[in-house]
């Protein structure tokens, strides 16, 4: 088994770290992670510009590969090559908030695990609501856990995990739930500013997102102490409205 780390807060992040310890266990690891942030950078592919590699040790002593690209842009890199020995897995995080809802389009540590989808590479991407008191090391250890477990079911081709593991002490996590992604509403607001010349330039605020308890979703499992795994795949279709809008427009005349 060989097992590609990345994520979206960069090389030095401790997340990063503590995943690649907890991987460990389950065979060879390879860490190749941004060199900067890049949250909520959405999927990204960097094409108009050279991507650079460089060595890195992480504070841990392990080493690592950091890019100048973006989360799927460690990914692409790494399975086209540059890492040389093949990949079997894709692991990305741990991110230090969770990815719930409408999160996982905004997600670098979701869209890094969709970039290895592409690639046909199971993926998963692991987060959680970092307290210092927890660490990193418990919401490794349980992602670890729960990767060793979906492996050995046997992987849904075309699918990717997220996974979200509450900032719990190990011992009180209340067991694994699968989910449906719940809704997020969001409550962003334009901060419009003045810069010394007197142009005009914007910061989009407003207060943190929350999310609605709804049971069999994301949020309900956190919010009952339990680790939520969600199975999303890249088929966006909106199925249910597929039929309505064949008998509307299929049979259009062209040109009207």
């Amino acid at each position: 088994m060989h097992v590609l780390v990345t994520n979206d807060d960069g090389v030095a992040a401790p997340g990063l770290a503590a995943l690649a310890r907890a991987l460990s266990e389950l065979g060879r690891v390879t860490v190749m992670a941004p060199s900067k942030n890049w949250s909520a950078s959405g999927h990204v592919k960097t094409m108009h510009k050279p991507l650079r590699v460089a060595e890195v040790v992480l504070a841990d002593g392990t080493p690592a590969l950091a890019t100048s690209g973006a989360p799927s842009d460690c990914v692409a890199l790494a399975l086209l090559g540059v890492v040389t020995e093949p990949v079997d897995l894709v692991v990305s995080g741990i991110n230090p908030n969770c990815n719930l809802g409408y999160d996982v389009t905004y997600s670098g540590t979701v869209t890094a695990a969709m970039e290895a989808t592409i690639f046909g590479v199971p993926a998963v991407a692991v987060s959680t609501d970092h307290r210092a008191e927890i660490g990193f090391d418990a919401p490794a250890r349980v992602a670890a856990r729960v990767v060793e477990r979906a492996l050995a079911a046997g992987w849904p081709r075309g699918v990717l995990l997220n996974v979200n593991v509450p900032a719990l002490p190990e011992a009180a996590i209340r067991g694994v739930r699968v989910t449906r992604q719940g809704l997020r509403p969001y409550r962003d607001a334009l901060d419009a500013r003045l810069d010394p010349r007197g142009v005009p330039y914007y910061w989009i605020g407003g207060d943190p997102p929350t999310g609605v308890h709804e049971p069999g979703t994301d949020f309900a499992a956190l919010e009952d102490g339990c680790v939520s795994v969600t199975p999303l795949h890249l088929d966006l279709t909106a199925y249910a409205a597929h039929d309505g809008l064949e008998a509307a427009l299929g049979g259009m005349p062209w040109p009207s």
